[in-house]
């Protein structure tokens, strides 16, 4: 094949991952941005193995057996795995794409002739440096990726695990890592390129450790922008346009992704990357002195939304943990039925990760036109006559505009306060993620509906 039509194929790749990533903007089109960004990446895989020509049968029999067994497991594993796992899902993807990062450094390490990049021992300075950073950054993602999936499932604490001079143990990592790439490149010796993998193993744990359960949805799109630089350097490495197009392209748009998210969370991009937000703050309600709240039943809350004009749902990471999707396609149904003008309220980061709520009200085939982002409805919550909040515990705190002492000042929250009624559901009246107290469980307009998601909604639509 010649060079003119692998680079012609590698563009039409990479024009197709573009239009992928454009149609991953909305949920109206986000399946055909999959179909596109699944054609791209046969072009870039069909056409890489076309230009590698490989001439043992072994060889062709290594390759087709690898993506069977990959791409079967993918399959079993995509169809089995519920909505609600999906960020957890996410973060061990992530975690294998950057372990293939290390895999494939090591592999054009031990055989640079393979690859077209010299011999053992004289590898071009620039190709170690790509190799290196590569490596680097891909071992980062892994171990990093693994924690995050830790937490995200509750096979670990949720909480911020903060070790003592954990910024300076940080700190003297990164500049023994450089340390390390700056001797690699001088001695292209196989001690120091493990020593960078190792470092950076080491790194990737002690970044993700101290980061809370609250700020996860940065987490998990972070991690999704390091495995795509990890792909541009090692791309760079083989010199294969279509990993550093692939790479450029998910790296940069996690990079922007993370950058908005922290923006729409108060929160430092830099010290979310450094070491996470959160950690010091108090535990759930601790010392707190009790306040007052007003209990109501399914049949209350039934009652109220029934005779309600308009209707504002906002869904939150309870309603993932219970699975009460399909519950709340039920009960809108119902309300709707009644005459009653329902819609859904998003906040950016509500969930596990960017897009979460979105999915799963997909999932319950909720229609699109009734989703709106936090900016598109934050003015109609004065006009509104029930807010059903469930699970969206610290997007819906108040204390995020009236409170400069609290840690959530200053994020833009759902202002659902402001409605006539707000009924809460939730299972007790514990903090959310963020670990603070939610002053919107004692205000007059304000009744709780205390238990699990899925089972409230469920008497809800019955009570209907």
């Amino acid at each position: 094949m010649n060079a003119e039509l692998v680079g012609l194929l590698y563009l039409a790749a990479g024009a197709l991952f573009i239009l992928a990533l454009r149609g991953l903007s909305s949920p109206e089109t986000s399946r055909r941005g999959n179909y596109l960004g699944m054609a791209g990446m046969a072009i870039a895989v069909l056409t890489t193995l076309a230009v590698a020509r490989p001439q043992s049968p072994l060889t062709w029999a290594l390759i087709v057996g690898g993506i069977a067994i990959g791409g079967g497991i993918g399959a079993v594993i995509a169809r089995r795995i519920p909505m609600t796992a999906m960020p957890e899902l996410v973060a061990g993807f992530h975690s294998l794409v950057g372990l293939a990062a290390v895999l494939v450094a090591a592999a054009a390490f031990y055989a640079p002739e393979a690859f077209g990049i010299g011999m053992r021992g004289a590898i071009p300075t620039a190709t170690l440096i790509e190799m290196s950073l590569g490596a680097a950054i891909g071992a980062i993602t892994f171990t990093g990726s693994i924690i995050a999936f830790l937490k995200l499932s509750g096979r670990m604490s949720g909480k911020p695990i903060l070790l003592p001079a954990r910024h300076a143990l940080n700190i003297g990592l990164a500049v023994a890592l450089v340390a390390c790439i700056v001797l690699f490149c001088q001695d292209q010796s196989g001690i120091y390129f493990w020593a960078i993998a190792a470092l950076a193993f080491l790194l990737g744990v002690l970044i993700i450790i101290p980061i809370g359960g609250a700020d996860m949805p940065v987490v998990i799109s972070m991690l999704n922008s390091y495995s795509g630089w990890a792909a541009a350097g090692i791309g760079f490495t083989l010199g294969n346009i279509a990993l550093i197009i692939t790479g450029a392209l998910v790296g940069s748009s996690g990079a922007i992704l993370s950058y908005i998210m922290c923006k729409g969370m108060n929160r430092s991009f830099i010290s979310v990357i450094l070491g996470g937000f959160g950690g010091e703050v108090a535990g759930p309600g601790e010392g707190a002195e009790q306040k007052p709240v007003k209990l109501g039943s399914a049949e209350d809350a039934a009652f109220l939304m029934k005779n309600a004009g308009r209707v504002i749902i906002v869904p939150g990471y309870g309603m993932a943990v219970a699975q009460a999707q399909h519950a709340l396609r039920e009960m809108a149904d119902g309300l709707k039925k009644a005459g009653v003008e329902v819609k859904y309220a998003i906040h950016p980061v509500a969930g596990r990760m960017p897009g979460h709520m979105n999915v799963l009200l997909a999932e319950a085939n909720v229609p699109y036109d009734e989703v709106f982002e936090l900016d598109d409805i934050n003015s109609e919550f004065p006009q509104t006559d029930v807010v059903y909040v469930i699970g969206a515990n610290d997007v819906t705190n108040p204390s995020a505009e009236d409170d400069p002492s609290s840690p959530i000042y200053g994020m833009p929250v759902l202002e659902v306060w402001k409605s006539a009624t707000v009924l809460f559901n939730k299972r007790s009246l514990a903090s959310g993620y963020a670990g603070i107290d939610n002053p919107l469980f004692y205000r007059d307009n304000t009744m709780m509906v205390l238990g699990d998601a899925k089972k409230m909604t469920e008497e809800i639509a019955k009570a209907l």
